[in-house]
């Protein structure tokens, strides 16, 4: 793999995929978070608890698995961002979205 071939680095980071498969998907197991994003399960429960300790997450557990519910409102982390709520990330990327080139 070469620098310039676009594959060393991605614009999302894992965090942001795991949110965005969650908002997707209340019910999600993290064994199918961990293979839908090539990340192991034992990394993907890591992510998910960061996600609950800094507020973009909380779930109940219902029978043997959880429901998720992400916080639209919450800010995004960065000091340049913190103003944009998360659910405006969600929104854009969320595979049920409309593209809305031209509008």
């Amino acid at each position: 793999m070469t620098e310039n071939d676009g594959r060393s680095w991605t614009f999302l980071t894992n965090h942001a995929r795991v949110l965005m498969v969650i908002f997707e998907n209340p019910e999600v197991r993290l064994r199918d978070i961990a293979e839908m994003i090539g990340i192991t399960e034992r990394y993907a429960q890591r992510v998910v608890a960061e996600l609950e300790e800094t507020g973009y997450l909380t779930h109940d557990r219902v029978g043997r698995g959880n429901h998720y519910r992400v916080s639209p409102t919450v800010g995004l982390r960065h000091p340049r961002e913190q103003d944009v709520q998360i659910g405006r990330l969600l929104d854009l990327f969320s595979a049920s979205s409309e593209p809305s080139i031209g509008e």
